[in-house]
């Protein structure tokens, strides 16, 4: 028995991390106290965590925002935004540090880059990188184990280009590879997985010569299978459905108002047990289609596993951003509940630092304080030099 492992481990799954192993040491360790929740809980969670500081400070909304400038975080919440940002390149890093409240050496470190080939397309890249620390393991009398650390990363290339004048599609092929821990419990040996996933968003923008100009957006995350760690059961990552609205209000030419809203949901099983054995479908296209279905209580249920994000944006002349948000999860599907905050500032109409902060709505939550941080810079291709010839 590894008492510290099961303790990180449920840690984590309760705070919407990643640990398809949890119930193989559950049953191992006390089979008949197994329970699981009603909350789809697939393994890689890391990879849907809000990695940016502008959409975190807006309830974590962003699929239908407008990039701007340019946005190299789109890459994440919908390339298809890519082909509309205002400048030929950009590049954006940030860092959460992540449930300050119970341990100091986890963190996400993102970074994202593209570059216009054509007026209408770009290529990217990103780098999604999320340490969980280091633990130490123990057996069954307290006897160490040896310290161990865990790692998730995923690497995406991005194509993206418009459609119309309005309408734009991006798609992203990623690596993702997790290795929760290097050690052999109960003679079931945890390997690290890796597996290969897609992304494909669409946006489209109103572009009119109006106050008010309206955006929408699609993006499905992570469509791919399932993953085992070599253990006898199999998780799907979380393939992840997002639709938003954003309405942009250009009130004169210094101040601008966004207010926006994404729907989210897990494409993954509901948990659901038949004689106390766990279902679930044999392929990515079997859970993803089964998820609209296969809530035990019905089309009730489903809607419950939808989550909300509402946010805000007022800006400045293009220089200074204040930002606030609300996120809503139902209590029986993890009862995530929180508002955000932030701001973002621009120097040199190049350079750009933006910070977010959450507020948890109920006390004791491990997500409480968390802050994000993102540096961003926008640049256009040097022109290029006609060359003549002279006779």
């Amino acid at each position: 028995m590894i008492k510290k492992i099961t303790s990180a481990l449920r840690v984590t799954l309760l705070f919407g991390l990643t640990v398809p192993a949890v119930n193989v040491f559950a049953q191992t360790t006390n089979p008949t106290q197994t329970t699981f929740s009603n909350a789809p809980s697939p393994a890689i969670q890391s990879l849907i965590i809000t990695p940016d500081a502008r959409s975190a400070a807006m309830g974590d909304a962003g699929v239908a925002l407008s990039p701007g400038d340019g946005d190299a975080n789109s890459i994440f919440w919908n390339p298809g935004k890519i082909p509309f940002s205002g400048k030929d390149m950009a590049v954006s890093v940030s860092y959460t540090p992540w449930l300050r409240q119970l341990v100091n050496d986890m963190g996400l470190l993102n970074a994202s880059f593209y570059k216009k080939i054509q007026a209408n397309q770009a290529l990217g890249i990103s780098i999604h990188y999320f340490d969980q620390g280091k633990f130490q393991a123990t057996d069954g009398i307290g006897n160490s184990l040896g310290d161990f650390s865990s790692k998730e990363y995923s690497i995406s290339a991005s194509y993206s280009r418009k459609l119309s004048e309005k309408l734009g599609l991006g798609v992203n092929v990623k690596y993702i590879n997790s290795q929760l821990f290097p050690i052999t419990a109960n003679a079931i040996v945890v390997q690290n997985e890796s597996t290969v996933a897609a992304d494909i968003g669409l946006f489209h923008t109103s572009k009119r010569d109006k106050p008010w100009n309206y955006n929408w957006g699609v993006m499905i995350q992570n469509i791919s299978g399932r993953v085992s760690y070599g253990l006898s059961e199999s998780n799907f990552i979380p393939t992840n459905l997002k639709a938003g609205f954003a309405a942009i209000n250009t009130i004169d030419q210094h101040n601008k108002l966004t207010l926006t809203m994404d729907i989210n949901k897990l494409m993954v099983p509901t948990p659901k047990k038949v004689n106390g054995v766990l279902q679930q479908p044999e392929t990515a296209i079997g859970g993803i289609l089964g998820s609209f279905t296969d809530a035990p209580d019905g089309f009730s249920e489903e809607i419950k596993e939808i989550n909300l994000s509402l946010g805000a944006e007022y800006l400045y002349n293009d220089l200074f951003a204040l930002r606030g948000g609300y996120y809503y999860e139902d209590a029986y599907k993890g009862n995530r509940k929180y508002f955000t905050a932030g701001f973002g500032v621009k120097l040199e109409k190049k350079f750009g630092l933006d910070f977010a902060y959450l507020i948890p709505v109920t006390s004791g939550n491990a997500l409480a304080q968390t802050l994000r941080l993102s540096l961003h810079a926008t640049f256009n291709s040097a022109p290029k030099v006609a060359t003549t010839t002279t006779k």
